[in-house]
C-alpha cells in the first residue's frame, strides 16, 4: 500500500469518542495475555504489519479488547482499548482505532461463546479465498476446526462492486458474522480469514494452523488426488488435538516474547 499519511490516516484508521473515562477495567493478567498474542502471530507470520486479535472482557462479556491501531508486533500492554460490542471504544483517548474492529464486535454480539477472535491475511490462505474450484479443507490432524470446507465470506454480496474489501460498519461486521455461522473459521475473498475460538489461545493455535494447512494442502494438490480429513476424523483431531494448545502457547510465547525484544530495541534506537 503506497498511501501517503494522509490518505492512511484517512482511509484505514479512524478515531471515535470514549464512552468512558478513558480507564481500562480489564484484568490486567488478561492484557498481557492479549499482548503475547499479538507477539505470536506476528512471530509465526500469521499477522504482520496488518491483521488483529481480539479478546471478550473477562469481566464484562458486553465489553472486549483490541489493539489501538498498529502493528501487531509493537504491541504493548498500554495500547490494549476496551470497545462494546457496537465497536464504541472505551479508553482509546483520541488514538486511532481499527477500523475493521466491526469484525470483532459483531462476531462477539452474533456468538455468546466466542472469547477471541483473530483476523488475518495470512499469505497461504488467501489463494483460497478466490478459488472457485479448490475449497480450504481440514487436511491435516492438527486443523481439524477447517472442517470439511470453510465459507467464503463474498463481501460483493454486500457492498456492490467497488468496495475496499474492508469490514468498515456494523452492517457488514454482521454478514460477515452470518457468513460464519457457528464454525471456526471464514475465509473473506481476496482479503484473508477470520477464525474464532472459545479461548484465546485456542483462537491463537487455530489462526496458525489454518495458515500451516493452507500450506499443506496447496503442495499436496500440486502432487495429485489429495485425500481430506473425513467427519469423524474432523470431530476427533479436535477432540483430542486442541487439548493441547497449552504447549504450542507456551513454546510460541518463548520465542515470540525474543522476536519483541528484539523489535523493542530496533525501535529504541531508530527513536
Amino acid at each position: 500500500m503506497c498511501q501517503d499519511k494522509h490518505h492512511e490516516q484517512a482511509g484505514f484508521t479512524q478515531q471515535a469518542q470514549d464512552r468512558g473515562d478513558g480507564a481500562t477495567s480489564a484484568p490486567a493478567a488478561q492484557i498481557a495475555e492479549l499482548v503475547t498474542a499479538n507477539h505470536i502471530l506476528y512471530d509465526q507470520g500469521v499477522l504482520d504489519a496488518f491483521g488483529h486479535v481480539s479478546v471478550r472482557h473477562a469481566d464484562d462479556p458486553e465489553r472486549f479488547l483490541l489493539a489501538r491501531n498498529m502493528a501487531p508486533g509493537l504491541v504493548q500492554a498500554g495500547d490494549i482499548v476496551e470497545f462494546d460490542l457496537d465497536g464504541n471504544p472505551y479508553n482509546a483517548a483520541g488514538r486511532a482505532i481499527y477500523l475493521e474492529r466491526f469484525i470483532h464486535s459483531e462476531i462477539y454480539k452474533a456468538r455468546p461463546d466466542v472469547v477471541a477472535v483473530v483476523h488475518s491475511h495470512s499469505p497461504s490462505v488467501v489463494p483460497f479465498s478466490v478459488s472457485t474450484t479448490s475449497p480450504l479443507r481440514a487436511t491435516c490432524h492438527m486443523a481439524g476446526f477447517i472442517g470439511l470446507a470453510a465459507p467464503v465470506f463474498e463481501i460483493r454480496d454486500h457492498a456492490g462492486e467497488a468496495s475496499s474489501l474492508l469490514i468498515t460498519n456494523q452492517e457488514l461486521g454482521q454478514a460477515l458474522a452470518g457468513s460464519l455461522g457457528e464454525r471456526s473459521l471464514v475465509l473473506m475473498r481476496g482479503h484473508g480469514s477470520t477464525v474464532v475460538a472459545d479461548s484465546l489461545r485456542r483462537a491463537v493455535y487455530r489462526a496458525v494452523y489454518t495458515e500451516l494447512n493452507a500450506q499443506i494442502q496447496s503442495a499436496a494438490q500440486q502432487l495429485g488426488e489429495v485425500t481430506f480429513l473425513s467427519e469423524g476424523e474432523i470431530a476427533e483431531t479436535v477432540r483430542v488435538i486442541e487439548t493441547q494448545v497449552v504447549r504450542a502457547w507456551d513454546f510460541w510465547s518463548i520465542k515470540a516474547g525474543a522476536t519483541a525484544r528484539a523489535l523493542m530495541q530496533q525501535q529504541a534506537q531508530l527513536g
